[in-house]
Protein backbone atom coordinates (compact mmCIF):
# COMPACT_ATOMS: atom_id res chain seq x y z
CA UNK A 1 0.00 0.00 0.00
CA UNK A 2 1.02 3.60 -0.54
CA UNK A 3 1.87 6.00 2.25
CA UNK A 4 -1.48 7.77 1.82
CA UNK A 5 -3.73 4.69 2.12
CA UNK A 6 -1.94 2.98 5.00
CA UNK A 7 -4.82 3.66 7.34
CA UNK A 8 -2.85 5.85 9.72
CA UNK A 9 -0.54 8.83 9.66
CA UNK A 10 1.18 9.21 6.25
CA UNK A 11 4.40 7.29 6.08
CA UNK A 12 3.88 5.35 9.31
CA UNK A 13 3.69 1.92 7.69
CA UNK A 14 6.59 2.68 5.36
CA UNK A 15 8.75 3.84 8.28
CA UNK A 16 8.08 0.60 10.14
CA UNK A 17 9.22 -1.39 7.12
CA UNK A 18 12.34 0.74 6.70
CA UNK A 19 13.22 0.16 10.34
CA UNK A 20 13.34 -3.62 9.88
CA UNK A 21 16.98 -4.68 9.47
CA UNK A 22 17.80 -6.92 6.53
CA UNK A 23 19.84 -9.98 7.51
CA UNK A 24 21.60 -11.95 4.80
CA UNK A 25 21.91 -15.70 5.34
CA UNK A 26 24.59 -17.52 3.36
CA UNK A 27 22.49 -20.05 1.45
CA UNK A 28 25.05 -22.29 -0.21
CA UNK A 29 24.56 -25.33 2.00
CA UNK A 30 23.48 -26.15 5.54
CA UNK A 31 20.62 -25.00 7.75
CA UNK A 32 20.02 -21.59 6.16
CA UNK A 33 16.22 -21.98 5.90
CA UNK A 34 15.92 -22.57 9.65
CA UNK A 35 17.97 -19.44 10.33
CA UNK A 36 15.79 -17.39 8.00
CA UNK A 37 12.61 -18.56 9.73
CA UNK A 38 13.97 -17.50 13.15
CA UNK A 39 15.16 -14.12 11.80
CA UNK A 40 11.66 -13.42 10.52
CA UNK A 41 10.13 -14.53 13.84
CA UNK A 42 12.10 -11.90 15.76
CA UNK A 43 11.05 -9.07 13.46
CA UNK A 44 13.82 -8.73 10.88
CA UNK A 45 13.89 -9.47 7.16
CA UNK A 46 15.90 -12.46 5.99
CA UNK A 47 17.33 -12.83 2.48
CA UNK A 48 19.26 -15.67 0.88
CA UNK A 49 22.83 -14.90 -0.19
CA UNK A 50 24.41 -16.97 -2.96
CA UNK A 51 25.99 -14.25 -5.10
CA UNK A 52 27.91 -11.09 -4.19
CA UNK A 53 25.09 -8.81 -5.41
CA UNK A 54 22.67 -10.44 -2.95
CA UNK A 55 24.61 -8.84 -0.09
CA UNK A 56 23.23 -5.49 -1.26
CA UNK A 57 21.03 -3.93 1.39
CA UNK A 58 22.14 -6.33 4.12
CA UNK A 59 23.11 -4.88 7.49
CA UNK A 60 24.07 -8.23 9.02
CA UNK A 61 25.12 -11.68 7.84
CA UNK A 62 24.60 -15.19 9.20
CA UNK A 63 26.90 -18.03 8.16
CA UNK A 64 24.98 -21.21 9.02
CA UNK A 65 26.01 -24.67 10.06
CA UNK A 66 26.79 -27.24 7.41
CA UNK A 67 29.97 -28.73 5.97
CA UNK A 68 32.55 -25.94 6.15
CA UNK A 69 34.80 -27.29 3.39
CA UNK A 70 31.89 -27.68 0.97
CA UNK A 71 30.60 -24.20 1.83
CA UNK A 72 34.04 -22.68 1.30
CA UNK A 73 34.42 -24.38 -2.09
CA UNK A 74 31.00 -23.19 -3.26
CA UNK A 75 31.68 -19.66 -2.01
CA UNK A 76 34.98 -19.62 -3.88
CA UNK A 77 33.39 -20.92 -7.09
CA UNK A 78 30.75 -18.18 -6.96
CA UNK A 79 33.28 -15.43 -6.25
CA UNK A 80 31.84 -14.78 -2.79
CA UNK A 81 34.93 -15.10 -0.58
CA UNK A 82 36.41 -11.58 -1.11
CA UNK A 83 32.98 -9.96 -0.70
CA UNK A 84 32.26 -11.92 2.49
CA UNK A 85 35.68 -10.89 3.80
CA UNK A 86 34.93 -7.28 2.89
CA UNK A 87 31.56 -7.45 4.65
CA UNK A 88 33.18 -8.84 7.78
CA UNK A 89 36.06 -6.34 7.76
CA UNK A 90 33.60 -3.45 7.32
CA UNK A 91 32.51 -3.97 10.92
CA UNK A 92 28.97 -5.02 10.07
CA UNK A 93 27.68 -7.78 12.35
CA UNK A 94 28.36 -11.37 11.32
CA UNK A 95 27.18 -14.49 13.16
CA UNK A 96 28.67 -17.91 12.49
CA UNK A 97 27.05 -21.10 13.80
CA UNK A 98 29.00 -24.37 13.85
CA UNK A 99 30.65 -24.32 10.40
CA UNK A 100 30.21 -20.55 10.46
CA UNK A 101 32.31 -20.42 13.63
CA UNK A 102 35.12 -22.14 11.71
CA UNK A 103 34.82 -19.52 8.96
CA UNK A 104 35.24 -16.67 11.43
CA UNK A 105 38.05 -18.10 13.56
CA UNK A 106 41.60 -16.85 13.10
CA UNK A 107 43.10 -20.17 14.20
CA UNK A 108 41.61 -23.58 13.35
CA UNK A 109 42.94 -27.06 14.12
CA UNK A 110 41.91 -30.18 12.26
CA UNK A 111 41.60 -28.62 8.83
CA UNK A 112 41.38 -30.96 5.87
CA UNK A 113 44.26 -31.36 3.41
CA UNK A 114 45.06 -27.97 1.93
CA UNK A 115 42.82 -26.18 4.43
CA UNK A 116 40.09 -23.79 3.34
CA UNK A 117 39.60 -20.09 2.87
CA UNK A 118 38.43 -18.41 6.06
CA UNK A 119 36.93 -15.00 6.75
CA UNK A 120 38.79 -14.59 10.03
CA UNK A 121 38.40 -11.73 12.48
CA UNK A 122 37.52 -13.76 15.56
CA UNK A 123 40.45 -14.00 17.97
CA UNK A 124 40.06 -17.59 19.05
CA UNK A 125 41.54 -21.05 18.58
CA UNK A 126 38.95 -23.51 17.28
CA UNK A 127 39.20 -27.29 17.10
CA UNK A 128 37.23 -28.61 14.15
CA UNK A 129 35.05 -31.65 15.03
CA UNK A 130 36.09 -31.45 18.68
CA UNK A 131 33.03 -33.46 19.71
CA UNK A 132 33.58 -36.24 17.18
CA UNK A 133 31.78 -37.44 14.07
CA UNK A 134 28.12 -37.25 13.07
CA UNK A 135 27.17 -40.18 15.30
CA UNK A 136 28.56 -38.29 18.32
CA UNK A 137 26.07 -35.44 17.89
CA UNK A 138 24.08 -34.55 21.02
CA UNK A 139 21.93 -31.97 22.78
CA UNK A 140 22.57 -30.29 26.11
CA UNK A 141 20.86 -27.84 28.44
CA UNK A 142 23.28 -24.97 29.13
CA UNK A 143 23.11 -21.91 31.40
CA UNK A 144 21.84 -18.78 29.66
CA UNK A 145 24.21 -15.81 29.79
CA UNK A 146 22.83 -12.52 31.09
CA UNK A 147 22.88 -11.02 27.57
CA UNK A 148 20.49 -13.78 26.48
CA UNK A 149 18.12 -13.21 29.38
CA UNK A 150 17.37 -9.71 28.06
CA UNK A 151 15.18 -11.26 25.38
CA UNK A 152 11.83 -13.04 25.80
CA UNK A 153 11.66 -16.80 25.60
CA UNK A 154 8.20 -16.55 24.02
CA UNK A 155 7.05 -19.32 26.34
CA UNK A 156 9.20 -21.93 24.61
CA UNK A 157 11.95 -22.30 27.18
CA UNK A 158 13.08 -21.60 30.71
CA UNK A 159 14.72 -18.21 31.12
CA UNK A 160 17.86 -19.45 32.88
CA UNK A 161 18.90 -22.11 30.36
CA UNK A 162 18.88 -22.78 26.63
CA UNK A 163 18.93 -25.93 24.52
CA UNK A 164 22.15 -26.42 22.55
CA UNK A 165 22.28 -28.81 19.59
CA UNK A 166 25.80 -30.01 18.73
CA UNK A 167 26.15 -31.72 15.33
CA UNK A 168 29.71 -32.84 14.53
CA UNK A 169 30.52 -29.63 16.30
CA UNK A 170 33.71 -27.61 16.73
CA UNK A 171 34.75 -26.09 20.05
CA UNK A 172 36.66 -23.00 21.05
CA UNK A 173 39.73 -24.04 23.02
CA UNK A 174 41.10 -20.55 23.59
CA UNK A 175 39.59 -17.08 23.24
CA UNK A 176 41.44 -13.78 23.04
CA UNK A 177 41.05 -10.97 25.58
CA UNK A 178 38.51 -9.10 23.41
CA UNK A 179 36.20 -12.11 23.17
CA UNK A 180 33.32 -12.20 25.62
CA UNK A 181 32.52 -15.80 26.54
CA UNK A 182 28.76 -16.37 26.35
CA UNK A 183 28.61 -20.13 26.83
CA UNK A 184 30.75 -23.04 28.00
CA UNK A 185 30.28 -26.79 28.04
CA UNK A 186 31.72 -29.17 30.65
CA UNK A 187 32.98 -32.29 28.88
CA UNK A 188 31.26 -35.39 30.17
CA UNK A 189 33.35 -38.35 31.29
CA UNK A 190 37.10 -38.29 30.70
CA UNK A 191 38.70 -35.00 29.66
CA UNK A 192 39.19 -34.66 25.90
CA UNK A 193 42.77 -35.08 24.66
CA UNK A 194 43.77 -32.87 21.72
CA UNK A 195 47.12 -32.88 19.94
CA UNK A 196 48.46 -29.60 18.61
CA UNK A 197 51.96 -28.94 17.31
CA UNK A 198 53.13 -32.22 18.78
CA UNK A 199 51.80 -31.40 22.24
CA UNK A 200 48.88 -33.16 23.97
CA UNK A 201 46.47 -30.98 25.94
CA UNK A 202 43.44 -32.12 27.92
CA UNK A 203 40.17 -30.24 28.18
CA UNK A 204 37.39 -30.78 30.71
CA UNK A 205 35.60 -27.60 29.63
CA UNK A 206 35.40 -25.75 26.32
CA UNK A 207 33.91 -22.49 25.09
CA UNK A 208 30.86 -22.84 22.87
CA UNK A 209 29.78 -19.23 22.22
CA UNK A 210 31.59 -15.88 22.08
CA UNK A 211 31.05 -12.31 21.01
CA UNK A 212 33.85 -10.03 19.85
CA UNK A 213 32.58 -6.62 18.88
CA UNK A 214 30.28 -7.10 15.90
CA UNK A 215 31.12 -10.81 15.58
CA UNK A 216 29.01 -13.52 17.20
CA UNK A 217 29.87 -17.22 17.06
CA UNK A 218 28.24 -20.37 18.41
CA UNK A 219 29.45 -23.96 18.17
CA UNK A 220 25.87 -25.19 18.42
CA UNK A 221 22.74 -24.71 16.28
CA UNK A 222 20.21 -22.29 17.83
CA UNK A 223 18.21 -22.38 14.60
CA UNK A 224 17.28 -26.03 15.26
CA UNK A 225 15.41 -25.23 18.49
CA UNK A 226 12.26 -23.22 19.19
CA UNK A 227 14.23 -20.73 21.30
CA UNK A 228 14.73 -17.52 19.29
CA UNK A 229 16.81 -15.59 21.84
CA UNK A 230 20.12 -16.05 20.01
CA UNK A 231 18.54 -14.61 16.88
CA UNK A 232 17.08 -11.76 18.94
CA UNK A 233 20.58 -11.09 20.27
CA UNK A 234 22.03 -10.92 16.76
CA UNK A 235 19.23 -8.73 15.38
CA UNK A 236 19.76 -6.40 18.35
CA UNK A 237 23.47 -6.30 17.50
CA UNK A 238 22.60 -5.34 13.92
CA UNK A 239 20.15 -2.66 15.04
CA UNK A 240 22.78 -1.14 17.33
CA UNK A 241 25.29 -0.97 14.48
CA UNK A 242 25.48 2.46 12.87
CA UNK A 243 27.01 1.29 9.57
CA UNK A 244 23.75 0.56 7.75
CA UNK A 245 23.26 -1.66 4.70
CA UNK A 246 26.19 -2.61 2.52
CA UNK A 247 26.41 -1.83 -1.20
CA UNK A 248 28.02 -4.40 -3.48
CA UNK A 249 28.71 -3.80 -7.16
CA UNK A 250 26.66 -6.11 -9.37
CA UNK A 251 28.83 -8.84 -10.82
CA UNK A 252 28.23 -11.80 -13.09
CA UNK A 253 28.40 -15.16 -11.30
CA UNK A 254 31.78 -16.87 -11.41
CA UNK A 255 31.05 -20.34 -12.72
CA UNK A 256 33.31 -23.32 -13.01
CA UNK A 257 34.75 -23.78 -16.51
CA UNK A 258 33.45 -26.93 -18.11
CA UNK A 259 34.20 -28.55 -21.44
CA UNK A 260 31.45 -29.50 -23.85
CA UNK A 261 31.16 -33.29 -23.74
CA UNK A 262 31.85 -35.15 -26.95
CA UNK A 263 28.84 -36.39 -28.89
CA UNK A 264 27.96 -40.00 -28.35
CA UNK A 265 28.75 -42.23 -31.36
CA UNK A 266 25.07 -42.67 -32.20
CA UNK A 267 24.73 -38.92 -32.83
CA UNK A 268 27.87 -38.72 -34.95
CA UNK A 269 26.61 -41.26 -37.47
CA UNK A 270 24.51 -40.08 -40.40
CA UNK A 271 20.96 -41.37 -40.51
CA UNK A 272 20.53 -44.03 -43.18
Amino acid sequence: RSREDSGGAPGREMSALEDKPVIGVLALQGSFREHMAHVEKVGATAVEVRRPSQLNGCSGLIIPGGESTVMAKLARNWGLIPHLQQFRSSGRPVWGTCAGLIFLAEDVDGQKQGGQELLGGLDCHVCRNFFGSQVDSFEAELPAHEVLKRFPTQGTHAEDTFRAVFIRAPAILEAGPECQVLSEYAVEGEPKRIERDGQISTYDKVITAVQQGSLLATAFHPELTADTRWHSLFVDLVQRSKLGPVSIKEEAPVLLQTEKPADLPVFSQPIA
